[in-house]
């Protein structure tokens, strides 16, 4: 059993910053990518960025030099540093993790429950 659970998310107003966390837990032999990705109303989910396990980041282009992401291997852990954010940032936000298991070794693609973001303009 693997989980992977969010927290960091609320209300914040335009302009100002917000620190998403996720962690994974359970049968894990390690992770492969990480990312955050974001669902408004109406819309399909979409990439916000990922990150390797050697740490390389990729950013969707709506959030370069806005958004952060980072990851702890040691710890199961990555976050998403959002600064400067906007209502078009409102969202609610999933973590994702490639994780292949100590069981079995096979590698599985997991999400997080989410967490809502909600920018005030």
């Amino acid at each position: 059993q693997v989980q992977l659970v969010e927290s960091g998310g609320g209300l914040v107003q335009a302009g100002g910053s917000l620190r998403l966390s996720c962690a994974a837990s359970g049968t894990i032999f390690n992770i492969n990518a990480m990312g955050w990705y974001r669902q408004a109303p109406g819309k399909q989910r979409e990439l916000v960025a990922t990150i390797t396990r050697s740490c390389t980041a990729g950013y969707a282009d709506s959030v370069k030099g806005r958004l952060t992401i980072s990851r702890d291997n040691a710890k199961n852990t990555v976050s998403l540093q959002m600064n400067s954010l906007n209502a078009e940032d409102t969202a609610v936000y999933y973590c994702n993790a490639v994780i292949v298991s100590r069981i079995d070794r096979d590698r599985r693609n997991y999400w997080g429950q989410g967490t809502q973001v909600t920018v005030s303009s």
